[in-house]
Parts: C-alpha cells; sequence; structure tokens
C-alpha cells in the first residue's frame, strides 16, 4: 500500500509534459529525474535540462563525469551507475524527448548585453547557439542560466575539464570576460528558443 501511495504521489508531481514511461531507456534514466525531471526538462536554474540535447553530448559528459575529467561531487556517482545500466540508452532516452526552453526569468537588459557579447561564442556554438558536433560543443539554447552561468564561471577557474588541452579556447575566452558579461551571455542563451 505505501508503494502505491508513494507511485501516486510520484505520477501526480510529475509534469504533463513528461515523457512515455514506456519510452526506450526510461527505467534506466528513471534515476536522473530527481534532479533533471521525468523526461529530461529540469525546473531548476542550477541542473541542466537533458530533454533533446544529442545524444553524443549526453554519453560524453556521463564518460567525462565517471572517469573524473568534469568534476562533480554529485554526477560522478550517478554517471558511474548510468555507465551500468547503460549510457546508450539514457542518453537516447533523453535525446529522444521534445526540448522545452527554461522557464526561469531573465532580465532583457542582460539578454540584450549578451546577444552583443556572444559573438566569438558563435565561432563554436554557431549563431544560433545550438552547437556543433564536429567540434564538440552543445547547445546551449534554452538552458536554465543559473546553470549556463556557472559552467562558465567553472571554465574561468580551470576546473571544467582540467587536462582537456580540446577546452584551452574556452578556458582563455572565459578568462577574459568579467562576471556581468558572463551572466549577460547566460541570460541570452537561456532566452534562445522561448
Amino acid at each position: 500500500m505505501r508503494a502505491l501511495v508513494i507511485a501516486a504521489a510520484l505520477a501526480a508531481a510529475a509534469p504533463a509534459a513528461a515523457g512515455p514511461i514506456d519510452a526506450p531507456g526510461f527505467t534506466k534514466a528513471f534515476s536522473c529525474s530527481a534532479c533533471h525531471g521525468r523526461a529530461g526538462a529540469t525546473r531548476a536554474d542550477a541542473v541542466p535540462s537533458l530533454a533533446g540535447m544529442p545524444a553524443w553530448y549526453l554519453k560524453k559528459a556521463i564518460d567525462d563525469y565517471a572517469a573524473g575529467r568534469r568534476p562533480s561531487p554529485e554526477m560522478e556517482p550517478f554517471s558511474k551507475m548510468v555507465k551500468t545500466l547503460g549510457v546508450d540508452e539514457v542518453a537516447g532516452y533523453f535525446a529522444a524527448q521534445p526540448r522545452e526552453a527554461s522557464q526561469i526569468k531573465v532580465d532583457r537588459t542582460a539578454v540584450v548585453n549578451g546577444r552583443a557579447a556572444s559573438a566569438t561564442c558563435a565561432a563554436c556554438h554557431g549563431e544560433d547557439g545550438r552547437g556543433d558536433a564536429a567540434k564538440g560543443t552543445p547547445d546551449l539554447t534554452g538552458q536554465p542560466p543559473g546553470y549556463l552561468l556557472n559552467q562558465m564561471k567553472l571554465f574561468k577557474a580551470e576546473k571544467r575539464s582540467p587536462g582537456d588541452a580540446t577546452l584551452t579556447s574556452i578556458k582563455v575566452f572565459m578568462k577574459s570576460l568579467d562576471d556581468a558579461t558572463l551572466a549577460d551571455l547566460a541570460a541570452y542563451y537561456s532566452s534562445l528558443g522561448r
């Protein structure tokens, strides 16, 4: 009976747009839902949305977290667990979900300022911010602004993917920007796709 009550509470708390529970990979991806949302569309400001992200990027992130190349005390144990469950199925599940842009409010002035500062970002992430698989750059659009800002600050402090020579250019670029500009860029990319 207790399990039934818990299951009913979880079902009631899940957003209506959540992915179907019979979708391939759902059961393996379920442990991710506590932070990232049932279908990977988070409502939290500091947590990335996984829904609609390319499977190649999700697999790389899981591998990097599990191997300690992308330090995170929260993600390392979960990534190791996902690797044992099946990275391809979990990444495929989230990649197949419809993309939902963050609904976290962003300051309009910050969005305008961020757009003006985004030209260098476009060289790797594209004019539309949707990333480039050939360059290994992720889609930034619609991600929560707090998550984007935190990732940029980690690059700036060389705490994001330390030792990864392929990320030298973004680390150098982030160091050239002040925190206000980083916040503007986060607001701009978060606003795209809304």
